[in-house]
């Protein structure tokens, strides 16, 4: 997808403070963190939302999660906790529209993660 700002830094067209990145994923600071660590991880395969998957996509979004742990251990949070979030829709809060799982930590985290204000 040509126009999609998350492709875009993928493939290093838009820069991005990247933190982790191997042959299916990618992982970046957020630009406005809701917690001290909080960075986004996308697979380099685009797909809008979770809606939108298949099974050929199992592998790519399963990774992200096996790429969440070795962010949150490099990050420091693997023993202090961490919380992973992926929204589906607008409603959700999903505002870029290619799958991404949110990381958050460094702090001690609420319930509900995202309350109306």
């Amino acid at each position: 997808m040509t126009d999609c700002l998350f492709c875009k830094i993928a493939n290093h067209e838009i820069d991005a403070k990247i933190v982790y990145e191997d042959e299916r994923a990618v992982a970046f600071r957020d630009i406005n963190p809701k917690a001290p660590t909080h960075v986004l991880l996308i697979p380099r395969t685009h797909v809008a939302t979770l809606n939108d998957l298949s099974e050929e996509h199992e592998a790519d979004v399963g990774h992200l999660f096996v790429a969440a742990a070795k962010v949150a251990q490099a990050e420091g949070l693997s023993e202090r906790g961490y919380r992973t979030v992926i929204n589906c829709g607008a409603e959700a809060g999903q505002s870029v529209f290619h799958v991404h799982l949110h990381l958050l930590g460094g702090q001690p985290l609420g319930w509900p993660p995202f309350p109306r204000h």
